[in-house]
């Protein structure tokens, strides 16, 4: 009986240790996403209306050498942009950034994979981990942008990309992320890099009329690739986000489940404690009535 209240009580101790690391990993999680929810709520409309403005630039243009980043061609080789975090403990977070690339390359591009035609940027050591060890065709040249997160840091990824499509290394550049809802919900989403995706007009619609100054091609050349950067960047601060949400949210829970943890551990030492008492209390009697028999 004592051997079993001394597992309790370091099973009790081991629980309690835990619930000061969950309960401290929730508060830093929390500072960071209110710092990454700033963010990415005041780039987001910037984003979106310089998306708005490209797809309908492009929508709207007959072609010409400056439209070379919204050629469509067929597709034969794919990049995949994969962004995932760094570290773990945020539930299925990264699980389901990866299981969403895995589908996407299988439903849309199998053929490519099979022709060995995928190739995997991985933004995020944990993407970037899992990838290497099934075999796909990685870089590893980006996987570390999470230690220091600046808009140049991501333009350079950007820049690789557009240098990459334009010199038909690839026919079409998707990335596979975490759009930030809120800090319990996040939408895992694919989103076309490039070519740029072309807007869809209503029937009978106008065309977007723009008056350019400077010239047209010009102008085109130089707005292009500033929007692409703003996208991804965006694309990863929406991540960020995202991960720091999904971390506050797991190690809640994790705290949550220590408590309840704890509650039983106790009632099973206070039974244990009691049992022991009641033990030892029928053997005194026991040996008293001994003694006076």
């Amino acid at each position: 009986m004592p051997g079993q209240l001394k597992e309790v009580r370091n099973r009790i101790s081991s629980v309690q240790s835990t619930q000061q690391i969950t309960k401290a990993m929730k508060m830093v999680s929390a500072a960071k996403l209110r710092r990454a929810q700033d963010a990415i709520i005041q780039m987001r409309p910037y984003a979106k209306k310089l998306q708005e403005l490209l797809s309908n630039i492009v929508s709207n243009s007959e072609g010409g050498s400056e439209m070379s980043l919204a050629t469509e061609r067929p597709v034969d080789k794919v990049l995949m942009i994969v962004v995932t975090s760094d570290r773990g403990l945020c539930g299925a977070f990264n699980a389901n950034i990866i299981k969403l690339a895995k589908a996407t390359v299988a439903e849309k591009y199998a053929e490519q994979y099979k022709k060995g035609n995928v190739t995997v940027w991985s933004i995020g050591k944990k993407g970037y981990e899992h990838f290497v060890k099934h075999k796909f065709n990685t870089d590893p040249a980006y996987k570390d942008i999470f230690l220091n997160l600046t808009f140049e840091n991501v333009q350079v990824c950007a820049q690789a990309a557009m240098e990459a499509f334009k010199e038909k290394k690839f026919d079409v550049v998707e990335i596979v992320y975490s759009e930030f809802k809120n800090a319990a919900t996040q939408r895992f989403a694919v989103e076309r890099f490039l070519p740029i995706p072309r807007v869809a007009g209503k029937k009978g619609a106008s065309k977007a009329d723009f008056i350019f100054d400077p010239a047209r091609e010009q102008l085109v050349a130089e707005l292009m690739p500033r929007i692409l950067n703003t996208q991804l960047y965006k694309v990863i601060l929406d991540s960020n986000a995202s991960e720091h949400g999904a971390r506050m949210t797991a190690m809640d829970k994790a705290t949550e489940n220590a408590n309840e943890m704890l509650r039983a551990l106790k009632i099973s030492y206070n039974r244990a404690r009691q049992a022991a008492i009641t033990t030892e209390l029928t053997e005194i009697v026991s040996g008293a009535a001994a003694l006076q028999g």
